[in-house]
């Protein structure tokens, strides 16, 4: 593998499939797989999980909640995701632990930096649960956060499109795929790849984000190993 220690973002809406709402379990089971083929060649892995496949905070802010509470209803629809990813891990071998940046110690435990790395050395998967623990921050900000506090060498942003295009692709036929990009070019292009809170954050800790299909098989196992996939985020081409 390319990477000694990686961070994984999966989107929510990723874990819902074809269905339109809540967890397809065949999705799980199908990234479960691929992440046990990881694990197991050594690399050690850490995943941030989204929550809009339940409830998105933006969408009740909306819609007149208040932005606070919309947000930690958000966290809490992340709590439910990780555990079952986690489930659905350890199903397939793989031992994992969820870390919730708020308090719920009957089924998750507290995110301590230190143990969370501790958790990687020994081999198990540690899940990301309740985005940052405060409102007004996206799970891509998270994953940002979680992933210079790790040291990790990587972000795989693992999503329903093949990578970063100049226009929506599922609207525009000429949409074109870009194989790279600058932090930069991502910001001054106020391109849809992670908000820019996220953006900046990976830019100023060196790390490279890497924004690719969930749904091929084995995908993450390839950007995992370094293949050329998706579109490739980087400091300066």
């Amino acid at each position: 593998m390319a990477y000694r220690r990686v961070l994984l973002k999966l989107s929510g809406e990723a874990l819902m499939g074809e269905q339109g709402y809540g967890i397809d379990p065949a999705i799980v089971q199908s990234i479960a797989a691929d992440v046990a083929a990881v694990v197991a060649d050594g690399t050690q892995l850490a995943i941030v999980v989204g929550g809009g496949n339940i409830f998105r905070g933006l969408k009740g802010s909306a819609a007149g909640m208040d932005r606070a509470t919309a947000d930690y209803v958000g966290m809490l629809a992340t709590v439910m995701n990780a555990i079952t990813l986690q489930d659905g891990l350890e199903r397939s071998g793989v031992p994992t632990r969820v870390q919730s940046a708020i308090s719920m110690q009957e089924v998750a435990e507290p995110y301590i930096r230190r143990k969370a790395i501790r958790h990687m050395e020994k081999g198990r998967v540690v899940i990301f649960a309740a985005g940052t623990g405060n409102p007004f921050f996206t799970t891509d900000t998270t994953a940002a956060l979680r992933a210079a506090e790790i040291g990790a060498d990587v972000v795989f942003k693992a999503t329903k499109v093949d990578g970063v295009y100049n226009k929506d692709p599922n609207k525009y036929p000429d949409a074109v795929r870009y194989e790279s990009l600058t932090f930069l070019e991502v910001l001054s292009g106020e391109l849809e790849v992670m908000d820019s809170t996220a953006i900046a954050l990976c830019k100023d800790n060196g790390i490279p984000i890497v924004v690719f299909d969930l749904f091929g098989q084995g995908n993450i196992s390839r950007a995992v190993s370094g293949e050329t996939i998706g579109t490739r985020i980087v400091p300066t081409t």
